[in-house]
Order: C-alpha cells, then sequence, then structure tokens
C-alpha cells in the first residue's frame, strides 16, 4: 500500500497535470504510472524526477534498449519489484527478447556474486584497471 493516496489526473492541480501532460506527450501514452501519481504530492519533485529521467533516458552514447536493460539491472540489485516491472515492460516494447532477459539475468547474479567476493576479500585494484576515460 502506497504511503499516500495516489493522484489522478483528474484531482491534480495545474502544475501536476502538466507534469502529467508531459509525461504522456514524451512517452506517446494515455495513461501515468502509479510512480508518478505517487511522487505528485510534491511537485516539485515530481516535476525535478521527470526532467532528470527524460534527460538520463533520452537518446545519446548509449540506445534506448541498453538503458532500459541497465534501469533493469539496478532495479534487481535494489530490490525494487516496481521498477523491475516497469523497466522490464520497457525494455520489451524496445526490442528485449526472452533470451536477453534470461543473459542480463545471469549478468546481474555473476555481478553481485563477484563484486561480494572483490568486497569480503578486500581486494585492491589492479594498477592495469585504473584507467582515465578521457583519451
Amino acid at each position: 500500500m502506497a504511503t499516500f493516496k495516489l493522484i489522478e489526473y483528474q484531482d491534480a492541480s495545474p502544475e501536476v497535470r502538466a507534469v502529467y501532460d508531459d509525461i504522456m506527450a514524451t512517452r506517446k501514452i494515455d495513461w501515468i504510472n502509479n510512480f508518478w501519481k505517487a511522487i505528485a504530492h510534491d511537485p516539485a519533485t515530481l516535476k525535478r524526477t521527470w526532467e532528470s529521467i527524460k534527460q538520463v533516458m533520452a537518446p545519446g552514447a548509449l540506445d534506448a534498449l541498453t538503458k532500459e536493460l541497465l534501469y533493469v539491472a539496478v532495479s534487481v540489485t535494489n530490490n525494487c519489484s516496481y521498477c523491475i516491472a516497469s523497466h522490464t515492460a520497457s525494455a520489451r516494447k524496445k526490442g528485449m527478447t526472452d533470451a536477453m532477459f534470461h543473459e542480463l539475468q545471469a549478468v546481474i547474479g555473476m555481478a553481485n556474486e563477484t563484486n561480494k567476493l572483490v568486497t569480503g576479500y578486500q581486494v585492491e585494484v589492479d594498477e592495469q584497471f585504473k584507467v582515465t576515460l578521457d583519451k
């Protein structure tokens, strides 16, 4: 159960409706998902979060499917079932196949396992891995 009642479009303030309208127009959808309805109690957070997501998830060096797969991976690691569901659905719409999903889960599991082993063993970073990205 949500901490606050979800704010439906018809009950939203003009400020919140403006963000909802932008979400629907940008995503070419006719509904607002529960995440946005929940954070709409704080219009400043709603607007800031939407603007940030638009910027980060916009076309760039990484394609849209890769960004969604990364979002799924982080969501699995953070144990956010809502985010796993919503970004898996979005990745599916952007072309993720069953095989890709299974392979993604294997990578997530392996990365988490080896991360914990490195942490537990307190492994120092190899000098060869210390590179700058501006070259």
